[in-house]
C-alpha cells in the first residue's frame, strides 16, 4: 500500500510542477481525461489548474442515432441506413459509442460468416446478443431434466414481466447457454428513466422473481438457478428502503452504502429492522408473484413448450403466445421504436408540413399575393434523458 501512494504522491507532485510554470497570457490550454473524478486530489481542482470540468454521459437515444449513422455508413447493409439507426438506437441504451462501434464491427462479421452480401437486422440483433451474454454455446451438454427447468424458469420471467404494468419490455427469451453460467435469459428492453416509482421497484422486483417462482408452481422443486436473480433483488430492496427512504417504518432516512468505511452510519436496532423490512418486502413479493403464476398457468405452460422447440423466441412470438400486452403507454416507448421505427416523430413531420402550407395558403388568399402568410405551429421535441441500460435476467 505505502509504494502505491507514493507512486500517486510523485505523480500528483511532478503534474503541480509542469504545470507551475503557465501563466494566463502563455496561450496554453492543458486538457486531461479520467473515468475516476472521485479519486482526484483537491490539489489539481483548485482554480488555474484544472478547475473546469466537463462531464461526458454515455449517448442518448438522438445521441446513439447519430454515432450509429457514422458507423453504419461503412457497411453494406439491405435497407436504407436511417431504417437500421433508428432501431438500433432504440435497442441499445446505456451503449457507449466504442459499444456501438463494436456492434456494427460484429454484425459485419456475423454477416460474413453466413456468407450473404449485405448485413441485415437479424446479424445486428445476433451481434448485440453476443456483446451483453456472451458466445453461444450450443454444444454444451444439458440433461434433459435442466433444460426443461431452465425453459420454465424464463418463461416464468416472461409471463410475470408481461402482465405487470410498471415491469420493463420483454425483448426476448432463449434457454441456448450463453458465457460462461448463463443457461438462459429473459431479456427487456428499458426505457431511458431518470426516476423510478414505489410501484415500478415493486413490478420489476416481482419479474425478477418470476424464475423461481415458476419453478415451485410448474415442477414442484427450486434450483440453484435462481441466484443472479436473488442477488438483483436484494440490491433493489435494500435500495428501496435503506437508501430511497420508501419504507414507513425506517422513515425518510438514506444510507447509501459506501465500500471504505467499516462502521455503518446507524445503530445495530435498525440494521436489524432494514433487515426484516427487506425480508418481509421480498416475501410479500414473491407471494405476489407466485399468485400471478398460478392465475397464468397455462401460459407459462405453453411458452415453455415453445422454448424447449425452438430454444429462442423474440417479442413477435411471445406476442402470439400471450396475446397484445394488457398495458400499453401513451407516449413511445424504446420497443415501440425498435419494432416500428419513429412512427410518432414520422407523423408529426408531415402534419407540422400540412399545418405550415395551409396557413401559407390562407395568408395567400388573403393577401392577395402569391407568397406569404405565417408559418404553422412548430412541434417541440421531448426532453433526451440519460441511458439506463439493458437489463437481462437470467
Amino acid at each position: 500500500m505505502a509504494g502505491g501512494h507514493d507512486e500517486r504522491e510523485n505523480t500528483l507532485n511532478q503534474l503541480l510542477v509542469e504545470m507551475d510554470g503557465f501563466n494566463t497570457t502563455s496561450g496554453v490550454v492543458v486538457l486531461a481525461g479520467t473515468n475516476r473524478p472521485d479519486i482526484l486530489d483537491k490539489a489539481l481542482m483548485r482554480p488555474g489548474r484544472f478547475d473546469r470540468t466537463i462531464s461526458i454521459d454515455a449517448p442518448d437515444i438522438k445521441g446513439r442515432d447519430q454515432i450509429f449513422k457514422v458507423h453504419l455508413a461503412k457497411l453494406k447493409l439491405e435497407k436504407a441506413l436511417d431504417f437500421y439507426s433508428e432501431r438500433l438506437a432504440a435497442l441499445t441504451p446505456g451503449f457507449s459509442g466504442a459499444d456501438i462501434a463494436n456492434v456494427c464491427n460484429e454484425a459485419a462479421l456475423v454477416a460474413v460468416r453466413a456468407g450473404v452480401a449485405a448485413v441485415t437486422m437479424h446479424h445486428f440483433e445476433q451481434a448485440i446478443d453476443r456483446i451483453i451474454g456472451g458466445l453461444e454455446k450450443k454444444n454444451k451438454v444439458i440433461s434433459p431434466e435442466e433444460r426443461r427447468t431452465v425453459a420454465y424458469h424464463e418463461a416464468g420471467h416472461a409471463v410475470v414481466g408481461w402482465f405487470l404494468e410498471y415491469a420493463e419490455p420483454l425483448l426476448k427469451v432463449s434457454i441456448v447457454p450463453r458465457g460462461t453460467a448463463a443457461l438462459g435469459f429473459a431479456q427487456y428492453l428499458p426505457n431511458e428513466n431518470l426516476l423510478l416509482t414505489k410501484e415500478q421497484l415493486l413490478d420489476r422486483v416481482c419479474a425478477a422473481l418470476g424464475g423461481r417462482a415458476a419453478e415451485e408452481v410448474m415442477i414442484g422443486k427450486i434450483s440453484t438457478g435462481a441466484q443472479n436473480d436473488l442477488e438483483k433483488v436484494t440490491q433493489m430492496a435494500y435500495a428501496q428502503i435503506s437508501v430511497y427512504g420508501m419504507n414507513e417504518r425506517i422513515g425518510l432516512v438514506s444510507f447509501p452504502p459506501r465500500q471504505e468505511a467499516f462502521d455503518k452510519p446507524y445503530s445495530q436496532q435498525t440494521a436489524q429492522m432494514i433487515d426484516q423490512e427487506v425480508r418481509q418486502f421480498i416475501d410479500e413479493a414473491y407471494k405476489r408473484t407466485v399468485s400471478l403464476l398460478r392465475e397464468k398457468k397455462q401460459y407459462v405452460e405453453s411458452m415453455a413448450q415453445a422454448l424447449l422447440k425452438a430454444e429462442v423466441l423474440n417479442i413477435d412470438a411471445v406476442e402470439e403466445l400471450l396475446g397484445k400486452r394488457p398495458y400499453q403507454s401513451e407516449q413511445l416507448q424504446n420497443i415501440d421504436r425498435y419494432r416500428h421505427g419513429n412512427v410518432d416523430e414520422q407523423q408529426e413531420q408531415p402534419a407540422a408540413a400540412d399545418a405550415e402550407s395551409s396557413s401559407s395558403s390562407s395568408g395567400s388568399s388573403s393577401s392577395g399575393k402569391g407568397e406569404g402568410g405565417s408559418g404553422g405551429e412548430k412541434k417541440v421535441e421531448r426532453p433526451a434523458t440519460l441511458p439506463e441500460g439493458l437489463t437481462v435476467a437470467t
